[in-house]
């Protein structure tokens, strides 16, 4: 399967390129950036093309991979996938309901293959731990803390724009949703929602299946006090989510073969579009709350 990549910066650089070039599944095809020397960088980094027009690179390719802040990254998938191309698309889809709904219709409507690369899912040792715990009955509550220290730490590559404007919520957010929604099942509301320290936000949920749990979600913690961690109570006793010896280059591989096995005739990814949007809402959801002073 041809792919290209939208994206140039930091995660398409240690991440997204490599991998693609090493898939065995995958031929890469190109590059396409909106700054044209760093794509063209990028591009002859892999000795793959460097597209100026994006429309020319989705013309000659299957897929593509997205590695772009999410409303930009939204805009793209649905031309993508209005053009043919199967979708591997970053966390979260879109900041907004809206955009990852027409992600959402658009990849539905054109009947192209989608998988959001939500790391953890994609990891060995958690994705099995998720689903064992899925697999289990009575859990009571949960809670999810995601702990990073982009905003603390001097010239963090991850210290972009949209991040600085959306904060924790939106980009640790998805992935404590990612582990908390097929653990402890839909969320039927978001109960509360409150600010912290920095970007630190608070966040209670409360789920379909009667558990309820919490997320704290921050890109400001002291370097020290960084870290993940996701329990589960209930009756079976108490889960902890395993730390993975594996890297997010590895979850992204998995995830390229994840969406070639769907591209290829397989069963819609758990991780598709579709979950995309629903991890969108609950968490425009838990924004409401925190521009309207609830919680």
């Amino acid at each position: 399967m041809r792919i290209g990549l939208l994206g140039t910066g930091p995660w398409a650089h240690m991440v997204h390129a490599p991998v693609l070039a090493a898939h065995d599944g995958l031929d890469f095809a190109g590059v396409w950036g909106r700054r044209p020397d760093a794509a063209k960088e990028l591009a002859d980094a892999h000795g793959v093309r460097a597209y100026d027009d994006v429309d020319a690179l989705l013309a000659e390719v299957d897929a593509v991979a997205v590695a772009l802040p999410p409303d930009v990254q939204a805009e793209l998938a649905v031309r993508a996938a209005g053009a043919g191309c199967h979708l591997l698309l970053d966390k979260p889809v879109a900041t907004t309901v809206a955009g990852a709904r027409a992600v959402e219709r658009a990849v539905r409507e054109a009947g192209v293959a989608s998988v959001v690369f939500f790391t953890t899912r994609f990891l060995p040792e958690p994705e099995a731990w998720i689903a064992e715990q899925a697999a289990a009955e009575g859990w009571f509550t949960g809670r999810a803390q995601w702990l990073g220290a982009v905003f603390s730490a001097d010239d963090h590559p991850f210290a972009t724009p949209w991040r600085r404007e959306k904060g924790a919520l939106w980009d640790v957010g998805p992935h404590a949703l990612s582990v908390l929604l097929p653990v402890l099942g839909e969320v039927r509301r978001v109960a509360a929602a409150v600010r912290g320290p920095g970007d630190t936000v608070q966040v209670v949920l409360d789920h379909s299946g009667g558990a309820s749990s919490t997320m704290t979600l921050s890109l400001t913690a002291p370097p020290e006090a960084s870290g993940t961690a996701v329990e589960v109570r209930g009756a079976a006793g108490v889960a902890r989510l395993p730390e993975s010896a594996a890297g997010a280059a590895v979850a992204f591989g998995r995830a390229a073969d994840a969406l070639c096995a769907t591209a290829d005739g397989g069963r819609p990814n758990a991780c598709d579009a579709a979950f995309g949007l629903r991890v969108t809402e609950v968490l425009a959801e838990a924004e409401a709350l925190l521009d309207g002073g609830a919680g």
